[in-house]
């Protein structure tokens, strides 16, 4: 089955990007000259994902509003014959793009966070997309494509997983693959997932990298999913569930993905982003070559 849809959790306080997120939605926050958020909305519509769910906080309405047509400004751009900036603000929300808000109420985790988006979903497979994770791609079909595609031939729940350092394994949930040496692009059955092991009990190195496909049934299983740690409901538990059900697999991804909820990440995505803008890109390094010095 076609997966059409992508829940993204847009509700959290952004508390690790302070000061920067007091006023302003952490997924706002640009790199280089587009917000984070649009940058993974690009992502889903690159993969043939055009229906968006945002799981929001009323004080997140500035990303419901980046996704709305703003007629004035287009207008007046219209008016002073800046075609290539109006070109660039409606190539935000193309027409193919559908965009939908529900709140959560509450912060009770990421698993509670795709709960919500159920009543928009139904019973559809969907993926879910961690907005502060870009996601740089690799081949001619993304990364998130594959995954889709391989969750139509399986049925099975894909995550997309990349090797971090050893040294910081204790900093992630990984999965256990059973000893499979998973190669880029390749898929294998996961075991388990290991949230944050210390090193010495880690059984991998692939740590999950804020990607999924998941199928309907996981609602059910949310649903039935009790607070784990932190008080907080896990999307990992229901996908432990799903794994011991019919199975789920890992994807290792091609590319290599930016954490932009933490500041040195952020930093890291502006460096390279910024060093391959079609206009900037040139005259960035150039930049960083002179502060090199």
């Amino acid at each position: 089955m076609k997966v059409s849809k992508a829940v993204l959790p847009v509700a959290g306080l952004g508390t690790r990007f302070l000061p920067a997120s007091k006023a302003i939605p952490k997924e706002m926050v640009t790199v280089v000259d587009k917000p984070v958020v649009q940058y993974v909305v690009e992502e889903a519509l690159a993969a043939g994902i055009n229906e968006i769910v945002l799981v929001t906080h009323a004080s997140k309405k500035a990303i419901e509003d980046h996704f709305d047509v703003n007629y004035e400004l287009e207008a007046e751009l219209a008016r002073r014959g800046k075609d290539a900036l109006l070109k660039v603000l409606r190539e935000i929300a193309p027409p193919e793009l559908k965009v939908t808000a529900v709140r959560q109420g509450r912060a009770l985790g990421l698993g509670h966070a795709v709960a919500c988006a159920r009543p928009v979903v139904g019973d559809e497979p969907f993926a879910v997309l961690l907005p502060d994770v870009l996601v740089e791609q690799a081949g001619e079909q993304p990364d998130l494509a594959l995954m889709a595609g391989r969750f139509a031939e399986s049925g099975q729940a894909q995550v997309m997983v990349e090797p971090v350092q050893w040294e910081q394994v204790h900093q992630y949930g990984v999965v256990d693959l059973g000893g499979v040496e998973l190669k880029q692009g390749k898929h294998a059955a996961m075991q388990q997932v290991v949230e944050k092991p210390p090193r010495a009990e880690a059984p991998s190195n692939l740590a999950i990298v804020g990607r999924y496909v998941l199928p309907g049934r996981i609602f059910e299983l949310l649903a039935s999913t009790a607070p784990g740690a932190g008080g907080e409901i896990q999307l990992t538990d229901a996908i432990a569930a799903l794994m011991q059900q019919g199975g789920a697999e890992a994807y290792r991804m091609r590319g290599r993905s930016y954490d932009c909820g933490s500041k040195l990440g952020y930093l890291e995505a502006t460096l390279a982003y910024g060093s391959r803008h079609p206009e900037l890109g040139d005259d960035f390094k150039g930049l960083l070559a002179r502060y090199a010095q």
